[in-house]
């Protein structure tokens, strides 16, 4: 009965440690994806800035991206509070 019992653990141990790691991975690569969606957003911002920056100007241009952050920072608080209730 112990052998049985040994012999269970090391399967179980085997699992966990196959699962453990499949979920590292999937994390990782969750993490990355954030990240390019994070440098992909950043440089569609930049590129737009740099359209308003010679259609209206400068100041304008940093002033009109600047609020459609804030416009889209305060749906994803809105969203996130409202899917938390």
């Amino acid at each position: 009965m112990v052998i049985a019992f040994t012999d269970l653990l090391e399967a179980e141990g085997r699992a966990f440690r196959q699962g453990a790691l499949r979920t590292g991975v999937g994390l990782a690569c969750v993490w990355a994806a954030a990240l390019l969606l994070l440098a992909g957003i950043g440089f569609c911002l930049w590129a737009l800035f740099q359209w308003l920056a010679t259609v209206v100007g400068t100041i304008i241009g940093a002033v009109l991206i600047g609020g459609v952050l804030f416009l889209l920072s305060g749906l994803l608080l809105w969203t996130a509070m409202h899917l938390n209730r």
